[in-house]
């Protein structure tokens, strides 16, 4: 029922309007904002301003009380009624911090909401109803009127066709929107569709209270990224850069236009023994426009079917187009124990950390969720991903873990054929340790098409066609992982390494001097823009590079990095690069007393000091170890005068690079 507006015309005195309190009404202002209590909606100065769910309800219960203390147990009672589940102080608390940050709001010298310590909250500013957006029902009378049935007729018949008048005038001008407004109202005029090709999870909230939680939020942040990174017509942005935001109150739009995406989901995650709450927001990034929103409560076995029918709620809301192929993956989920599925998520935590000591917590995490539940496909493979990059980085040589790794890969590959990260464990034991490059295509392809917007797949597959000289579709695959991961480091540096394999040195230094003020501390950006210059000769340029990737490494002492370098620098000045080579070539034999160190690496320096056998016998000590690095030497320019050697081309030849 609309809201009446009650005008009592007095033939002396004064016009006294009244609001007929028997409605509620639509539009509120106070200060500069409005809030349309129907719509859901709070604007400023017209502009709509981000405020949803349960802070818009609290602000809307302090409107419509506006002076009046509204106790934190009627919040309680009117947001969660009868819900034990959910800690409400909490929640309380996090509203209202948001509807003050929407507001600009300072708690400590308030303009708009004022905290009752213990009690609850007050709204202090003057509250004024708005002009309604529906023709108001107007009763106008006098006493000397209700005597006169033939005046009183007279005056109401003017009145309204003064206001018939009036809004007509603003219907034609369109005043405040007026038209458009009407318009809509009765279905006459649509909003444009949005488009929605690109989207970012942002890191759910933790509302456990509990710091130890933080990984359970982040892994449903990532399991929603890789179901939604299922459709194949969508752009997801990958977890490594959308956590850059965990903890940020940067406004939507900026990460929105950081992202280059076009909308945003956001929620919160809450667990209570073995159950599981989660609320989702999807917003339009641009506008800041919320678009839908939905909470869900399960039992945490069930936490995999959950997170399909997120991701399928997302789909359907955006209208984006989802293939049958597709539904049916987002649909092949299965319970999960709950203590499988929290130490898979534990172990990924772990693996994303990208340290030795990570891989090797990650691999503990995943063996006890598989002594649990020995068919659980994501603990296979998460295992696969550790043992496997703990050869990558250089850790642990390669023979010692990577046919673990492979095992593993194709036991998830097994049990789930769906699951793109599994497929990718396996082309990577293809490629670095079998050498079986037709295997290692067909797995990369498969996991692509799983998962389309796996940046991790992308940028290992581009690292494959390089290393089959395929270049430009190398330097393609990688632009592809940098547009969905754009702020990882490995990936935001692999389209620069691209470039090197292509000899295409000062592309691969304008891209490393792109990305460094983004990770202005990432030793490897250093490694890669000095083997730039290298490849070109300049050396000076070089070596000031390599000095500052390794006071970057964190290996040992400051002290000691300073020395080293200072060393290396001395034993240029001395000896030119031969000289610098030569005073390396004995630091990395130091290393080797107390750490692993790769035989490629030797393989490399004895080369540019054009040690021919010594840097043949070091490769072929590298492919007895299966050494990872050996995979590039068809394209290291550092083996140039060895390629006419026949010892070389027996080496590629027993490596299976095609001719």
């Amino acid at each position: 029922m609309g809201t009446h507006v009650v005008i009592l015309l007095r033939s002396t005195g004064e016009e006294t309007p009244m609001i007929d309190t028997h409605a509620r009404p639509r539009l509120l202002r106070f200060s500069v904002f409005e809030v349309d209590l129907r719509t859901g909606e709070l604007r400023k100065q017209g502009l709509k301003v981000k405020l949803h769910g349960q802070p818009f309800q609290v602000l809307a219960m302090l409107l419509e009380r506006p002076g009046e203390l509204v106790t934190r147990e009627e919040i309680r009672a009117k947001l969660w009624p009868g819900d034990t589940f959910i800690d409400f102080e909490h929640s309380v608390n996090s509203s209202i911090k948001r509807l003050r940050e929407a507001l600009g709001d300072d708690p400590a010298t308030p303009r708009f909401i004022e905290t009752l310590p213990r009690h609850g909250y007050r709204f202090i500013a003057p509250v004024e109803v708005g002009a309604m957006q529906e023709l108001p029902l107007l009763t106008i009378g006098t006493k000397a009127m209700q005597e006169s049935p033939l005046r009183r007729h007279w005056v109401v018949a003017v009145a309204g066709g003064l206001v018939v008048a009036v809004v007509a005038v603003l219907f034609a001008l369109n005043v405040a929107g007026l038209r458009v407004r009407v318009l809509r109202a009765v279905g006459a005029v649509r909003e444009p569709p949005l488009e929605i090709q690109s989207i970012a999870v942002l890191p759910f909230d933790n509302l456990s209270h509990d710091p130890d939680q933080e990984y359970f939020a982040d892994g449903m942040t990532e399991e929603l990224i890789t179901n939604l990174g299922k459709i194949s017509a969508l752009r997801v942005i990958s977890r490594t850069s959308v956590m850059q935001y965990k903890g940020t109150r940067k406004p939507l739009p900026q990460i929105g236009r950081e992202l280059k995406v076009d909308a945003i989901v956001e929620g919160t995650v809450q667990r209570s023994g073995n159950r599981m709450r989660i609320t989702a927001n999807l917003l339009h990034a641009p506008t800041d426009r919320h678009l839908w929103a939905e909470s869900y409560e399960r039992d945490q076995r069930d936490v995999l079917t959950l997170q399909g029918e997120v991701a399928r709620a997302i789909a359907r809301e955006i209208q984006i187009k989802v293939t049958p192929q597709e539904q049916a993956r987002l649909a092949s989920a299965h319970p999960v124990n709950p203590e499988a599925y929290r130490l898979c998520l534990l172990g990924r935590f772990q693996w994303n950390k990208r340290t030795e000591e990570g891989f090797k917590s990650a691999i503990d995490y995943f063996q006890r969720a598989l002594e649990i539940d020995p068919g659980y496909a994501p603990a296979y493979a998460g295992f696969a991903d550790s043992v496997i990059l703990l050869s990558d980085w250089g850790y642990i040589p390669a023979r010692e873990v990577v046919p673990r790794g492979k095992a593993a890969a194709l036991k998830a590959v097994e049990i789930d054929p769906l699951l793109a990260e599994a497929h990718t464990s396996l082309a990577l034991a293809y490629y670095e340790y079998d050498w079986d490059w037709a295997a290692c295509a067909k797995e990369f392809l498969r996991a692509i098409e799983l998962n389309p917007n796996y940046a991790t797949a992308r940028q290992w597959y581009g690292e494959y066609l390089a290393r089959m000289r395929r270049f430009n579709e190398a330097i393609a695959e990688n632009e592809k992982a940098q547009e969905l991961d754009p702020f990882s480091p490995q990936i935001g540096l692999s389209v620069a390494l691209r470039f090197i394999d292509a000899r295409r040195y000062d592309e691969a230094i304008s891209q490393v001097q792109m990305a460094l003020p983004l990770f202005p501390d990432y030793p490897i950006a250093y490694w890669y823009l000095g083997s730039a210059y290298e490849a070109k000769g300049s050396y000076e340029k070089a070596i000031a590079a390599w000095e500052e990737a390794r006071l970057l490494t964190g290996a040992g002492p400051v002290t000691a990095r300073l020395q080293a370098a200072a060393a290396l620098k001395q034993a240029y000045a001395k000896g030119g690069i031969r000289g610098y080579y030569l005073r390396a070539l004995e630091g990395l034999k130091e290393d080797a007393k107390s750490r692993y160190v790769r035989s490629y690496e030797f393989a490399q320096y004895y080369a540019r000091l054009g040690e021919r056998i010594q840097a043949m016998a070091w490769l072929e000590r590298a492919y007895q170890e299966r050494d990872f690095p050996l995979t590039s030497i068809q394209i290291d320019p550092v083996f140039d005068a060895l390629r006419s050697d026949p010892r070389f081309q027996d080496l590629l030849h027993r490596m299976n690079f095609p001719p």
